[in-house]
């Protein structure tokens, strides 16, 4: 589950805000129960809104639009497996983002890092 992952890879202090659209697996008992534990609090966007999550469904156009659309997987593990490849090794170290200044995720969230 990627918010396992995240947690696991950043340690997130307590009271990060986390922003779902009200998907199921976001309302489930078990993923409440691990943000809770976390003390991560959770927000979800309002019903019927679908600009609430702009940013992130641009995000998913841009990995559907490089990878998913150009791409025919034998396997869903092979699908993911090459998103993992691709968030990993291009999206977030490489990839440029005219909303970051033209920098890519990495590079900013350090940026942002000293900053504070």
């Amino acid at each position: 589950m990627a918010l396992r992952r995240a947690i696991a890879l950043r340690s997130p202090l307590p009271g990060l805000i986390q922003h779902t659209d009200r998907g199921s697996q976001y309302c489930s008992h078990d993923y409440q129960r691990l943000l809770k534990a976390h003390e991560i609090i959770p927000s979800m966007s309002g019903k019927g809104n679908c600009y609430d999550n702009a940013m992130v469904e641009t995000v998913f156009k841009t990995i559907k639009n490089e990878l998913v659309w150009r791409t025919i997987f034998q396997t869903r593990s092979a699908a993911e497996s090459a998103l993992v490849r691709y968030i990993d090794g291009f999206y977030n170290p490489r990839r440029r983002h005219p909303s970051l200044g033209y920098k890519s995720p990495v590079s900013f969230e350090a940026e942002m890092a000293i900053i504070e």
